[in-house]
């Protein structure tokens, strides 16, 4: 995943003002209690950042997946 990727992602998901809120305000505890935007901007791959506001936001697994555009690789 890139990072227009993981904005994109966020838009789809949350709509474009309210994904924009969650990376500049959401603290991530996997990530050190970092928002997406810092952690991003520390190195943190956008895959990693994508994961845990998918698990932060409790979102299904259809969600999280549909946006690499391939199957869970844990249900192969």
């Amino acid at each position: 995943m890139k990072h227009s990727e993981f904005r994109q992602a966020l838009e789809e998901t949350f709509g474009s003002a309210y994904g924009r809120t969650l990376a500049a305000e959401l603290a991530l505890v996997p990530l050190g209690n970092r928002t997406p935007d810092q952690a991003l901007a520390d190195g943190v791959a956008p895959r990693e950042v994508w994961d845990a506001v998918c698990d932060e936001m409790e979102l299904d697994e259809r969600v999280r997946w549909r946006h690499r555009g391939t199957l869970d690789p844990r249900r192969r």
